[in-house]
């Protein structure tokens, strides 16, 4: 087997453990809801087989909506960020994603973290937008994604970091 894949399969289940183990039973003050385990999208080489990584994130989705009994919005979201993904990468790296130069795992430079926030933000804007879907509750739909963003961005970054620390 290859390397690649024991790594995001690894990845994948230690991600949906700690979401579902950890990170669910976590509310600050009532509106933030961190979800790292967007990191499994985020964190799939850049130069990778595309379908396999849309077909990993939906699953990532839908075994977090079984667990959560959330009804798929987590599906729609991951598949959505997986899908969009690369128009992410564009904007945040430019030229070196042309060039296929790209890793998330590095060091954390402000690309990355443009990078981060930006998958993460609208991975939660799906994500409350699909869970709250009232036109009364605009203020939440766009206050709550960018809180629970912040958050979950500062865990993600700290994962990265913590993970694979620069080597300088």
């Amino acid at each position: 087997m290859n390397s690649n894949f024991l790594i995001n399969l690894l990845r994948f289940v230690i991600l949906i453990s700690f979401q579902v183990l950890v990170f669910n039973n976590i509310k600050l003050f009532g509106y933030i809801d961190p979800f790292p385990y967007v990191l499994f999208i985020i964190l799939y080489p850049a130069n990778s087989n595309k379908s396999i990584l849309l077909l990993s994130s939906f699953f990532l989705g839908i075994t977090l909506d079984l667990f959560s009994d959330t009804g798929g919005i987590h599906a729609t979201a991951c598949l959505i960020l997986a899908f969009i993904r690369p128009y992410i990468f564009k904007f945040a790296f430019g030229l070196s994603y042309e060039y296929q130069t790209i890793k998330i795992s590095e060091k954390v430079s402000s690309e990355r973290i443009v990078f981060v926030f930006i998958a993460v933000f609208i991975h939660h804007f799906i994500i409350y937008t699909l869970e709250l879907f009232r036109f009364g509750l605009s203020i939440d739909i766009l206050v709550r994604p960018l809180l629970n963003a912040v958050f979950t961005s500062i865990i993600c970054i700290l994962s990265l970091y913590l993970i694979k620390p620069s080597r300088q």
